[in-house]
């Protein structure tokens, strides 16, 4: 890694020598991505090197998801007009326009595709073809019943667990994001010029925090956690 004599950010760039923001080391332990991460609401306009932008996608891919259909995708938008385009669809919020990149998960409800690649991709792998056959035909019982809002439902539960990849994979390689869920999901669509199958879900940008993050708020542990009661 290039070093320099100013302070550094995890991705090489250098900092001013008053910035409010520190250093960041990539590569951190879970357990300091999750207690370290917060939702950065201004980021400073500086660009996450592309190699950087890549790693974020592959952990991200690597999401769990239902019968491994990852029924999402993301659109991921880097241009400043576009940005600003989308953030009147976002009630102008700043982390748009002043994210490195704009992450736009969207629900793919087209499930009989997603089926259809999954055993082909199976087979391809080296499975069993009587395996893949059962496990598919499993599958396809279940996504047969669902419709409709039901159908986008889940959809959009499985890509919140590609989300959660997004935000602690960010802080992980040393960057920031935000979820966000404030937009108007039809201006996406049109903006983007998505098709009727993918539904714009949850929005994730990435960059560079402006400000330091207050430290984070949580309600208690005995609040969140409760203990079953039941006796035998």
């Amino acid at each position: 890694m290039t070093t320099f004599s100013a302070v550094t950010n995890t991705h090489g760039g250098q900092v001013a020598p008053n910035s409010p923001i520190k250093a960041r080391r990539a590569n951190m332990a879970f357990h300091d991505v999750v207690m370290s991460r917060t939702a950065t609401k201004h980021f400073d306009r500086r660009k996450v090197p592309a190699d950087q932008v890549r790693a974020l996608q592959d952990l991200i891919r690597h999401a769990a998801s239902a019968f491994n259909l990852q029924p999402w995708r993301a659109v991921i938008v880097e241009d400043d007009a576009r940005k600003r385009d989308l953030a009147e669809a976002t009630w102008n919020q700043p982390q748009i326009t002043t994210c490195s990149n704009l992450f736009v998960f969207c629900a793919n409800t087209d499930l009989e595709a997603l089926v259809a690649q999954l055993e082909d991709e199976s087979i391809r792998s080296g499975i069993p073809a009587d395996t893949v056959q059962a496990f598919i035909g499993a599958v396809r019982d279940f996504t047969v019943q669902l419709h409709g809002t039901e159908r986008l439902s889940w959809a959009q539960r499985q890509t919140f667990l590609a989300l959660a990849n997004g935000i602690n994979g960010a802080r992980s390689l040393g960057f920031d994001s935000c979820p966000m869920e404030g937009f108007d999901p039809g201006g996406y669509s049109e903006i983007l010029s998505l098709p009727s199958t993918l539904v714009p879900t949850v929005l994730m940008p990435i960059g560079y925090p402006s400000t330091v993050s207050r430290e984070k708020l949580r309600f208690a542990h005995d609040e969140m956690f409760l203990e079953d009661t039941a006796r035998a």
